[in-house]
């Protein structure tokens, strides 16, 4: 997750009072407003719990008012301080450092506490209305969801929920995947806007834990629904000869063998992002990024209309960043940033081992660029979780006990409708430790499909470092 306060606001208490407000930022977005008393007590509270030589350093009370130069300063120092809990791996994920961005964000949002209706939308353009409270946060809500689907327990951890935005012609834009610090109904209620919704979809990349979802028939009709609605989006390439094999399972509800012929297509369980920019093969390409299978794959119009495509192996990438900047958007104005004529810039950048000696920095320019990160990060998870034996399970789902209980009111996915036509200057950077530096990864990282973009073997089975969170 990128964290970030960007700006402050001078804001006016309830007597009367100005204050200072530090505008926090998750994946470039407002996520809440707190008050330098606020972080001072989540401070306290974390040295109190964890010790003070586990908490990082906290910029200091100030006996006078602060200077607008003093503010900047703090600004910086706080919004260091807060990438630095997060980033640590037991403050960042801690409970109480999770509730009090959820406490904030609901605060910030004015949005009280109390029973509400949520829908939440399945790859089939179902919707599931779930009851639950304005306060609750994603795990709750997605406990909400499994229950109304009837989803068994073990089977809830391969799927998580996704704020996506519809455009005009109907795609699907992936902003994020919602947290444990926040609370669905109040980020969706925030936006304001009809466009934006919550998905529900599978959150893993491996498609061998396919076949634990469809030993289950709730697990295997929403499987069965996001196959289709990647093929029917263009997300998952298919030929004629295909397309008539999966219209005639589906006609025959062969639901499974539908899913196993899915898993042999280009590009099967991919997220595909919005069309962006890249600096790679040249400066100012634009490229259509796809993320799946342990890489990231461009598609690259080049400056003489040639297309070009390639993939990046992650196990390949020995470091990445997400960079967010303030950018003028009116008139070409050199001015100072401010609200109304400003907009964030956000790029990845990865540094990728294109031959055996020759590293080399590759930039993607796009608002999706945490949303890529992301799944760069989970593929790393899944992966280092494979190869040393441990439970995907486990990494997937954090469960708590008896918390859930089944409802009368049921609901199955139904089967979607049957296939017609086809259409054919804020650093967050993740480095490699040493974890994993003996662990090999032959035989998880060979791709069937991609041309090679710039003449070096992009998909030589590497051992890698473990990506890990260290501090910027």
């Amino acid at each position: 997750m990128h964290f970030s306060i960007p700006e402050t606001e001078v804001r006016s208490g309830e007597n009367g009072s100005s204050y200072v407000a530090y505008n926090i930022h998750v994946n470039g977005v407002l996520h809440c407003r707190v008050r330098y008393s606020q972080l001072l007590g989540l401070h306290e509270q974390i040295k109190k719990e964890y010790g003070s030589n586990v908490v990082p350093t906290f910029p200091p009370k100030k006996i006078f008012t602060l200077t607008p130069a003093e503010v900047e300063q703090r600004r910086e120092q706080l919004e260091k301080y807060m990438q630095a809990v997060r980033q640590h791996p037991l403050l960042g994920a801690s409970e109480l450092f999770n509730s009090f961005l959820r406490k904030a964000q609901q605060e910030t949002q004015q949005i009280p506490t109390e029973d509400a209706a949520l829908d939440i939308c399945l790859s089939n353009g179902q919707k599931v209305t779930v009851n639950i409270l304005t306060s609750d946060q994603t795990e709750d809500v997605l406990d909400a969801a499994a229950v109304k689907l009837d989803l068994p327990d073990d089977l809830v951890g391969y799927f998580s929920l996704f704020l996506v935005r519809e455009g005009v012609d109907g795609n699907l834009t992936f902003v994020r995947k919602l947290q444990d610090f926040e609370l669905p109904y109040v980020s969706i209620t925030s936006l304001q806007s009809s466009d934006y919704h919550i998905i529900l979809r599978k959150s893993y990349w491996d498609m061998a834990y396919d076949g634990d979802v469809m030993d289950n028939r709730v697990g295997l009709n929403l499987l069965y629904a996001q196959t289709l609605s990647d093929i029917e989006r263009g997300w998952i390439l298919v030929n004629k000869d295909q397309h008539r094999q999966l219209k005639s399972l589906q006609e025959k509800g062969s639901k499974k063998e539908f899913i196993h012929l899915g898993q042999t297509l280009k590009y099967y369980g991919y997220l595909k992002f919005d069309p962006c920019v890249t600096d790679f093969p040249e400066k100012g390409c634009q490229v259509i990024v796809s993320a799946g299978n342990n890489e990231l794959n461009f598609h690259v119009k080049l400056p003489n209309e040639q297309m070009k495509e390639g993939s990046f192996k992650v196990t390949r990438m020995r470091c990445w960043r997400v960079t967010s900047s303030q950018v003028p958007i009116s008139n070409g104005t050199t001015n100072p940033c401010n609200s109304t004529k400003c907009e964030v810039k956000l790029e990845l950048a990865f540094e990728y081992l294109m031959s055996k000696d020759r590293l080399q920095w590759v930039t993607i320019t796009s608002q999706q660029a945490i949303m890529m990160s992301t799944c760069l990060q989970s593929m790393v998870d899944e992966l280092m979780v494979k190869k040393s034996g441990g439970s995907i399970k486990k990494m997937l789902r954090r469960r708590h006990n008896g918390s859930i209980h089944r409802s009368d009111s049921q609901q199955a996915v139904k089967s979607p409708p049957l296939l017609d036509s086809l259409d054919p200057s804020r650093e967050q950077i993740v480095k490699l430790s040493t974890k994993l530096n003996s662990v090999s990864l032959r035989g998880i990282s060979a791709s069937n499909s991609a041309n090679d973009i710039s003449g070096d073997d992009f998909h030589g089975n590497y051992a890698f470092e473990g990506i890990g969170d260290d501090d910027l």
